[in-house]
């Protein structure tokens, strides 16, 4: 009996809702902040380019509930974060093990960072993210000053659209916010290396197998270690599985009307509204939206493959990264390894130069 309720609990868990409340009208700043330079890209032919930019702009999905000033410094850094990303993730391409190394790189710095200024969800994620698609883009330095370009002017239109959305909602009436740290720098550092190492891991595991989508192995692997449990963790791992097995559906039935680039920028605007609004509720849920979106963002291309070939891909790309996200939080969340190392070195000295208590 006892097996069975807890049977019923996790099941239950998977199909719950947040009471957890978004304003309609944020997922509204966040889908016009993708999709208008998808718009852009349509008229002027250049769709593919112009999803670097959308790419970029997904900067606003890190607005925070403060005042304008501290909003736009906000963002601002975060733009600058998605670039320094970008940046390094594309001189990295040229080689798969360079590239897993930066990536590694980039996942610590990204975690370190973000959790030593109590960044909100989706904290570290989409750093990590831009960093993966960087790489995963073809080695080119010929076009890599222009991508970084569209990179950083997504981020721009953000930030201005985020300054406007502001003043019209009444920000500078709120609160002001005191900016406050995580003084425990040990965990944070042990934390960080561990999930950088497991996202590095899971990219080198997927150029040995020479998948052909490799990029999603680590970006799945990182999704999955973002859950602040272990139950969450397992949660993330079964929503994302099947939601992105439902979400292909739903990306091959817009492929195979064979879309043009007006219709794939409308497709954008339209999941990215409805997974601001869902993912709050339900990661599942979010994760059948996400899908669609990710895959005109990173491969629209995949509209020319069939339907086993689009959905085995991917299913097989998530399934890896997910199953070395359980092992690396399984690490994190049910050994005393990473507490053990803490307590030792907080026995010597804290990294932020303060005797440990």
């Amino acid at each position: 009996m006892y097996l069975f309720n807890a049977l019923f609990i996790q099941i239950k868990g998977l199909f719950s809702w947040s009471d957890v409340k978004r304003p309609w009208h944020l997922a509204v700043l966040a889908a016009v902040c993708v999709g208008i330079p998808a718009l852009i890209g349509a008229a002027t032919d250049q769709f593919a380019v112009a999803t670097l930019s959308s790419l970029g702009a997904m900067v606003i999905l890190y607005l925070p509930k403060t005042r304008t000033a501290h909003r736009m410094v906000t963002l601002a850094m975060c733009s600058f974060g998605f670039m320094v990303c970008f940046t390094i993730g594309s001189l990295s391409s040229f080689n798969p093990y360079v590239a897993a190394f930066a990536l590694g790189l980039l996942s610590f710095g990204a975690i370190v960072i973000t959790r030593y200024y109590r960044l909100p969800p989706p904290g570290s994620f989409f750093f990590i993210l831009v960093s993966a698609l960087a790489i995963y883009l073809p080695f080119d330095l010929g076009k890599w000053s222009s991508n970084i370009g569209m990179v950083a002017l997504g981020g721009i239109l953000s930030c201005g659209l985020a300054f406007i959305y502001s003043l019209m909602t009444g920000a500078n009436d709120l609160p002001v916010t005191k900016v406050e740290t995580d003084t425990q720098v040990n965990a944070i550092i042990l934390e960080g290396a561990l999930v950088a190492f497991f996202i590095s891991f899971s990219y080198l595991v997927a150029v040995l197998l020479e998948l052909p989508n490799a990029l999603w192995v680590p970006i799945s692997c990182a999704a999955i270690l973002q859950g602040a449990t272990y139950r969450m963790i397992w949660h993330r791992n079964i929503h994302r599985i099947v939601g992105t097995a439902i979400g292909m559906g739903v990306a091959w039935c817009l492929f195979s009307l064979q879309p043009n680039y007006w219709v794939l920028a409308l497709s954008m605007i339209f999941f990215q509204f409805v997974v601001e609004l869902l993912i709050v509720k339900n990661y599942g849920a979010a994760v059948i939206f996400i899908t669609p979106l990710t895959v005109i963002m990173a491969e629209f291309t995949s509209a020319n493959m069939s339907t086993a070939v689009l959905l085995e891909h991917r299913l097989v790309d998530i399934s890896i990264g997910s199953a070395i996200g359980i092992i690396g939080g399984t690490i994190f969340h049910r050994t005393s390894l990473l507490k053990n190392i803490e307590s030792r070195m907080n026995a010597r000295s804290s990294l932020s130069g303060r005797k440990a208590s």
